[in-house]
């Protein structure tokens, strides 16, 4: 079967779709990866995974740009004539649902990963945008041959009040998987250097970065021997980007240390004593699960996809959203109580090999398929565990 897997970035299919990608390879079928051009493409093609790039600016707003992409992709999907094509994020799928109708290929499914800019923005654009995108939406997901895949409960329960897909379509998978066992779990007592705590996500405003230096200014200020740590990069692409000149100007006041990208993200994690994320809203945030195999105690917002990680007090800590002082008060409750990092840790290492491992994931995902094409062949759990040790 040829199946194409188109995201909105080089960096999205290299990070959060490998597995998937590689375990349909192995198990024999045929793969196309579509993206916008970046240096993650190479590093799929050298995987041994097809990749192309497609001309799709993703803040492009002009409606010829975007008909001309509308066009290019139909065209494409005509001529590789896959069985099933899956779009990542909301203007992938949009796109590459439509165009797949046009082509006429037969199977189509979305993984919207998160509400994106224009629902969790109050900025005039992503208001004027939200009845568009709505309509959009609802032309795109909807269908015989279609499925939506999300990640979280809420975005379920959003999209079945909208009206947007007959909800018998819509599928819950949590998550885009993570390899638990690539993650070391930590153990033993905390060093006795300065606590280190870490946000690691794409620098935008809707991550809680303001909310993050605000509560490490506090804390700071109290002299308390606390380290922050920012890894990440700015992404211009999104109108949430904090300006690279924001950061530094953290960096040179003192609050944080900026690592930026970080290619080994197992010996970061494993590095560090607590994790937060206080995102405004998340599809189901990787980074969590990720600092979860490596029994890392977890502080993130009550807020969709977050709390889907999360349970309060049971594998982590929950504080309300855009709220710098209740996020201090959690980094410092950790801080105080080691006992209480460690118990937290330990539960969240349980949850994330129970719930979030990549294969529990990715067999859900090829149930998925198997519903709009049938029988789909994939390699056994024995063979994905020889690959890993391979």
């Amino acid at each position: 079967m040829k199946i194409v897997l188109f995201a909105n970035t080089d960096w999205y299919l290299y990070n959060f779709r490998r597995s998937l990608a590689l375990s349909l390879h192995k198990a024999g079928h045929e793969l196309l990866l579509l993206s916008p051009p970046g240096p993650y493409g190479e590093k799929l093609r050298a995987l041994g995974l097809r990749w192309e790039p497609v001309p799709m600016e993703r803040r492009s707003l002009n409606p010829l740009r975007e008909l001309a992409l509308l066009r290019y992709l139909a065209k494409l999907l005509k001529r590789e004539r896959p069985s099933l094509v899956h779009g990542f994020t909301i203007k992938c799928a949009v796109y590459g649902s439509l165009a797949a109708r046009l082509a006429g290929v037969p199977a189509r499914v979305n993984a919207v990963a998160g509400m994106g800019y224009v629902f969790t923005s109050n900025d005039l654009k992503a208001r004027v945008l939200r009845p568009v995108v709505r309509a959009l939406l609802r032309l795109a997901l909807d269908g015989q041959g279609a499925r939506l895949i999300l990640q979280n409960s809420d975005d379920v329960a959003l999209f079945e009040r909208a009206g947007l897909i007959d909800p018998s379509r819509i599928r819950l998978v949590r998550g885009s998987g993570v390899d638990c066992w690539r993650f070391v779990k930590r153990g033993g007592e905390r060093s006795s250097g300065p606590l280190r705590v870490l946000v690691a996500a794409r620098l935008l405003w809707d991550k809680g970065l303001e909310e993050y230096i605000a509560a490490a200014r506090e804390l700071l200020a109290e002299g308390r021997r606390i380290e922050f740590l920012l890894a990440g990069t700015p992404d211009p692409g999104n109108p949430a980007a904090v300006p690279e000149d924001t950061v530094r100007g953290w960096v040179n006041e003192g609050v944080v240390n900026w690592l930026g990208h970080v290619e080994d993200m197992p010996t970061l994690l494993g590095a560090v004593d607590i994790v937060a994320l206080p995102s405004y809203r998340e599809g189901l945030p990787k980074t969590l699960i990720e600092a979860a195999a490596c029994a890392q105690p977890l502080i993130t917002t009550d807020v969709p996809g977050c709390r889907e990680v999360v349970s309060d007090g049971v594998d982590g800590l929950l504080v309300p959203v855009r709220d710098a002082k209740a996020l201090a008060h959690a980094i410092r409750r950790l801080h105080d109580d080691p006992a209480l990092a460690r118990r937290l840790g330990e539960a969240a290492w349980a949850k994330a090999h129970a719930e979030f491992d990549e294969r529990i994931v990715i067999r859900r995902t090829v149930d998925v398929y198997r519903e709009l094409c049938g029988p789909l062949a994939m390699p056994s759990e024995e063979q994905v565990a020889q690959r890993r040790v391979a």
